[in-house]
């Protein structure tokens, strides 16, 4: 069963909001937010994103990766969307793989 995507990106919302203390925050945060455009994010709040990714969903989920094939145009644009699919991608990977935490639920919320 795929994870719930809509609880992956309020997760996401939850750690960008922590990050960025709302400073870069103008409204709610989508799929479709910005990471430089709309929330003005600068190196160390994308090296504290990958902390808190790597925290929440273990090795599985690496930022790294998803940049790594972008050009530097991707990268100026990537969205919170990019990333929601990535962690899911990597959460159902993990999950056909039987190796997910079971102590947690299908996106990371308590079962």
């Amino acid at each position: 069963m795929p994870v719930d995507r809509s609880d992956i990106l309020a997760e996401v919302a939850e750690m960008l909001h922590a990050i960025l203390d709302d400073v870069g925050v103008d409204g709610e945060i989508t799929m479709a937010t910005r990471f430089q455009d709309d929330l003005e994010m600068e190196s160390i709040d994308v090296v504290s994103l990958a902390g808190r990714l790597q925290g929440r969903y273990g090795d599985a989920v690496n930022l790294a990766k998803l940049v790594a094939g972008l050009d530097l145009d991707s990268i100026r644009q990537l969205q919170v969307g990019h990333l929601v699919e990535h962690i899911a991608a990597a959460l159902d990977r993990t999950d056909a793989s039987g190796t997910a935490d079971t102590s947690q639920g299908r996106a990371g919320t308590p079962a």
